[in-house]
C-alpha cells in the first residue's frame, strides 16, 4: 500500500474540510497512521490539568507556619482557643500533625517563612523534596494587580461574578464567565497543531466536558476513564447478539450521513462521524486498561486495580480513586500517540467535593488522599512509561474555581478567591514556594480584615499571582510564543490580563 506523506495528509485534509462538515472521509486508517506516525517524534510535550471541582481550601493545603500567621490561623479557624466550642467545629490542623517543607526562597519573596502540607499530602511532599513538584502561592482570577484599597473601589477592574462557582470555573479556564466557548488549553492546542498530524486528539478532557480543553478551531475529545465509548457495543464492551458486523457496518453508514440536508442535519452527522473515526483510530492504538505501569496485569477493573485505590481517613478502607483512574486514561493515551498522531497534547481531570460548608475537616481529608495519591501514581507512571518514561514532558498542575475564606462557619468555610497550588514534572523546578506566600491576620470586633495585606470579607484570599501569569508559564514551557500569549494589542493573545502585568513578573519561572 502507498504510504501518505504529511504534506500529502495535510493537502487532502485541507481539501475534505473544505468541502463541508459532513463530507465523506476519503482516508483510510492505514493512509492516516503513517501519515500520523511520521509527524511524531522525540519532541512530545503534554499539559495535565487537574481540576479540584468546588473551591479548594488552600489554607488547609499549604500552610504558613511562622508564629505569626500560625497564630492568627489558630484563633480564627479553632472557635476553642476562644470560647468552650467543640472539637467539631474546628477546621484548623494540629501543628503536630502538618508535614514541614523547607523552600529555597529563590525569588526572595518568602524570606523568614515556613510552610507545610495537609497531613494526608506524604507523597506530594517526596515530590516536592525531590524537585519535582512546586507550590504556587496566592493564584486566582485577575484583570489586573489589585490591592484591598482598589479591590474596595467599585470602579477598579475586576473579575466578573466573583465567588460564583460556574462563573470562577469558567473564568480560570477562559478568562470570562459562564458562557465562554474556548478556553486556554484549547487555545494553546490551537497553537500547537501544526505538530500534530490528528488534532483530534490534541485535547482530551477524560470523565467531563471542560471549555479549558475547547479551542478556536481545536475541539475537546471525551473519553471515558475506562476507555471509549465504542460504536455498537453494549456498555460492558461486548458486542450485542443482533449486531453482526454487517448490521454494525450499515448501522454506522447511516448515522453517519446527512439525511435530513439541513444545519441540524449536517451537524449530527459531523458529530457521529467524528466519533466514528475516533474510534476507529483509539481501536488500533489504545493500549489495554490492565498493563504495566499505568495498570497491574490481570486487573478486571479500574475499581479491582489496586493501583487506583487509596485508604480514606474516614474510614480506613481502600477504595477507587477516580482521579486515579483519569490519570490512568491520560497516561493510556499518552502511550497511543504514536497512532493517534499528537506531539502536543493537553488533558484535563477533575475531582469533585471541594465545596466542603459543612464537615470541612473530614471531607477535606479524603480529598487530600485522593489528591496525594493520584499525584504519586502519575509521576511514577510517567517515569516508567514505553520509550524512556515521559516526566520531563509531561506538567501537571492544579487549578480550582477559587480558594476559601479563612473564617470558621461552624465547622465549614465559605467561598474565597486566591489558593495554592500544585505544579509537577520532571522540568518543574520544583521544592520551593513560588509568588508571595500571604502573612495571615485576625479579624477585628466586628468581623473586618481591615490590616490585612491579603485578605478580604471573611478573610478570602485576594490573589497576587493571576491565572494569566500561571498559564503564561506553562504556555512558554509548552511552546506558545510570547507573540501569541500577549497579543500585539491588550488582550488580543490567549491571555488577555497578561499586559496587565509587568514583564518582569509575568513568568513565574516554576518551570526550567
Amino acid at each position: 500500500m502507498k504510504k501518505t506523506s504529511r504534506r500529502e495528509f495535510l493537502r487532502i485534509g485541507s481539501a475534505v474540510s473544505g468541502m463541508g462538515v459532513a463530507a465523506p472521509w476519503v482516508l483510510n486508517l492505514s493512509a492516516f497512521q503513517n501519515a500520523s506516525a511520521q509527524s511524531v517524534g522525540s519532541g512530545y510535550k503534554a499539559l495535565v490539568c487537574v481540576y479540584l471541582a468546588g473551591g479548594n481550601d488552600a489554607f488547609n493545603t499549604v500552610l504558613a507556619t511562622d508564629s505569626t500567621s500560625w497564630g492568627h490561623y489558630t484563633r480564627v479557624r479553632d472557635p476553642r482557643v476562644s470560647d468552650s466550642a467543640s472539637s467539631a467545629d474546628s477546621i484548623a490542623l494540629s501543628s503536630s500533625a502538618v508535614l514541614p517543607i523547607s523552600h529555597r526562597n529563590a525569588a526572595g519573596r518568602n524570606t523568614g517563612r515556613q510552610f507545610a502540607l495537609h497531613p494526608n499530602l506524604p507523597q506530594v511532599r517526596t515530590l516536592y523534596n525531590a524537585g519535582r513538584l512546586a507550590v504556587v502561592a496566592n493564584v486566582g482570577t485577575l484583570n489586573r494587580p489589585t490591592t484591598p484599597t482598589q479591590y474596595a473601589d467599585v470602579t477598579h477592574p475586576r473579575p466578573a461574578k466573583l465567588f460564583s462557582h460556574n462563573d470562577q470555573q469558567s473564568t480560570w479556564q477562559s478568562f470570562s464567565p459562564e458562557g465562554s466557548t474556548a478556553g486556554w488549553g484549547g487555545r494553546f492546542a490551537d497553537n500547537q497543531s501544526s505538530k500534530n498530524s490528528n488534532q483530534m486528539f490534541a485535547s482530551v478532557g477524560v470523565d467531563t466536558n471542560a471549555v479549558w480543553c475547547s479551542g478556536a478551531s481545536t475541539k475537546q475529545f471525551q473519553v471515558a476513564s475506562a476507555g471509549p465509548n465504542r460504536f455498537g457495543y453494549s456498555a460492558d464492551g461486548n458486542v450485542p447478539s443482533f449486531m453482526t458486523a454487517g448490521v454494525r457496518s450499515a448501522m454506522a453508514s447511516v448515522s453517519g450521513a446527512d439525511a435530513r440536508g439541513d444545519m441540524l442535519g449536517s451537524d449530527h452527522a459531523a458529530v457521529t462521524k467524528r466519533a466514528q473515526d475516533a474510534q476507529s483510530v483509539l481501536t488500533a492504538s489504545l493500549p489495554a486498561m490492565a498493563l504495566a505501569p499505568w495498570g497491574t496485569p490481570g486487573a478486571t477493573s479500574q475499581a479491582a486495580d489496586a493501583k487506583l485505590c487509596c485508604v480514606l481517613p474516614s474510614t480506613g478502607a481502600s477504595t477507587y480513586n477516580p482521579l486515579a483512574g483519569q490519570l490512568q486514561m491520560v497516561a493510556r493515551m499518552m502511550a497511543a500517540r504514536s497512532g493517534t498522531g499528537g506531539s502536543r497534547q493537553v488533558f484535563y481531570v477533575s475531582l469533585g467535593g471541594f465545596d466542603t460548608h459543612s464537615g470541612h475537616i473530614s471531607k477535606h481529608a479524603d480529598l487530600m488522599a485522593q489528591l496525594d495519591h493520584a499525584l504519586a501514581y502519575f509521576d511514577t507512571v510517567l517515569d516508567a512509561m514505553p520509550g524512556g518514561g515521559l516526566r520531563s514532558q509531561v506538567t501537571t498542575f492544579t487549578a480550582s474555581d477559587f480558594g476559601r475564606g479563612f473564617t470558621n462557619n461552624d465547622g465549614g468555610c465559605d467561598h474565597g478567591w486566591g489558593g495554592h497550588h500544585f505544579v509537577m514534572g520532571g522540568a518543574v523546578q520544583g521544592g520551593d514556594v513560588y509568588g508571595h506566600f500571604p502573612e495571615y491576620r485576625s479579624p477585628d470586633s466586628a468581623g473586618k480584615f481591615v490590616n490585612a495585606p491579603n485578605q478580604l470579607l471573611n478573610g478570602a484570599l485576594l490573589p497576587e499571582v493571576s491565572v494569566d501569569q500561571y498559564a503564561y508559564t506553562l504556555g512558554r514551557w509548552f511552546d506558545v510564543a510570547d507573540a501569541d500569549l500577549i497579543g500585539a494589542t491588550s488582550g488580543s493573545g490567549i491571555l488577555p490580563n497578561i499586559h496587565n502585568f509587568d514583564t518582569a513578573v509575568r513568568n513565574l519561572r516554576f518551570l526550567g
